[in-house]
């Protein structure tokens, strides 16, 4: 899955602390003709992030509104009965005020209390980013459907988005630097974490910084124990050991191949960038397996007929195991894997020396390594 990261914050489980003892009321008003009795859904999501319902009511008069007591400040959505899209926001004890038009919900005006204010602010940008973004990709579409293709349009077009992705992390990472007391920073950096989109040293020093509230949420303490997970898989530590069927269905571990220096690649049949990949590890191995360079391929395939045929079509002729589970397979889960291309570069030793090098840099760094 390979996807914009900032665009999906919103789907994210969010909680924090706890909220005044007298509890929440929110008041909605719909601008546009809704039919009297429409049902509104107040929806959240549950341990495996699934949305469960909460609570419901009707509009009447185009108004609409839930009262309750919320132990802790949690991401929240307002669906409308026969209407796609969801409002989310943050349901905390006070006074939340809610105005939106009936098409457009993740246009909402949300106020009145402190985490809604703030996030508000990051939403403003965001979308006002999320739009260039949409217009680009709709600019590279028309680009690319002329006849010829108008191939310099393009190559602008792609230049420029590139600049809006990274202008988008920055974005999301000074929001966060920024505003220590906020539930949205601590989503940034869950996003952050799981698109790799910064080191883990650096969400690390975020992480320590926000406030003492903030690390007492439920976000936060999740973010803390995926942080300190992440750390037995750091560039110095030992290599988990591991082993796993290969494709004759013998069992084959790490250290039954490890030679001066090992490349655990994580890949699959079905994923385009890792293929894409494959021809680079395959002239990289060639050129310095006989001093001392093995792979070891760990598919997140759950098809063995996908996986031998890809190993064969893409030419890998180096070790392979799986146990087909995609991304439950327990080495995955294990070196803490939730996205591939993924690969730990590990010395005679046992130890991480390199992560996730790709092109280029995988041989500059096996070569400054063996030679």
């Amino acid at each position: 899955m390979n996807k914009v990261w900032i665009w999906g914050v919103f789907a994210a489980l969010v909680a924090s602390c706890a909220g005044k003892a007298d509890g929440y009321s929110v008041d909605a008003k719909v601008e546009g003709e809704l039919d009297n009795g429409t049902k509104v859904f107040l929806k959240t999501t549950d341990s495996l992030n699934q949305l469960v319902d909460v609570d419901t009511t009707t509009v009447e008069n185009g108004v609409f509104s839930f009262e309750g007591v919320q132990e802790q400040p949690k991401l929240h959505y307002l669906m409308l009965e026969d209407s796609r899209g969801n409002l989310p926001f943050f349901l905390e004890n006070g006074k939340i005020s809610i105005k939106f038009q009936k098409d457009s919900m993740n246009y909402a005006r949300v106020k009145g209390t402190p985490q809604n204010d703030i996030f508000m602010d990051f939403l403003g940008e965001s979308r006002r980013m999320g739009e260039r973004a949409r217009s680009m990709q709709q600019d590279m579409r028309a680009a690319s459907q002329k006849q010829p293709q108008d191939t310099v349009t393009m190559m602008a077009l792609r230049e420029e988005y590139m600049e809006l992705q990274e202008d988008v992390k920055t974005y999301n990472v000074d929001f966060a630097k920024n505003n220590p007391d906020a539930l949205i920073s601590v989503l940034i950096m869950g996003n952050l974490l799981m698109s790799k989109a910064l080191p883990t040293s650096e969400i690390q020093e975020m992480f320590d910084a926000l406030s003492p509230e903030m690390k007492a949420t439920e976000p936060a303490t999740k973010l803390k124990e995926q942080l300190e997970k992440l750390k037995t898989t750091e560039v110095g530590s030992a290599a988990p050991e591991f082993s796993a069927p290969n494709p004759e269905g013998e069992m084959l571990a790490l250290n039954d191949i490890k030679g001066k220096l090992t490349l655990v690649d994580f890949w699959a049949a079905w994923c385009s960038p890792c293929r894409a990949e494959n021809p680079n590890i395959v002239s990289v191995y060639w050129k310095f397996h006989d001093e001392g360079f093995n792979v070891i391929g760990v598919s997140l395939d759950s098809r063995a007929d996908d996986w031998t045929n890809a190993i064969a079509k893409d030419g890998l002729e180096w070790n392979h195991i799986s146990n087909l589970k995609r991304f439950q397979d327990p080495i995955a889960q294990l070196y803490n894997v939730n996205a591939i291309p993924a690969a730990f570069l590990i010395d005679e030793n046992g130890v991480i020396v390199a992560k996730n090098l790709r092109g280029p840099a995988l041989e500059q760094k096996v070569a400054e390594y063996l030679n």
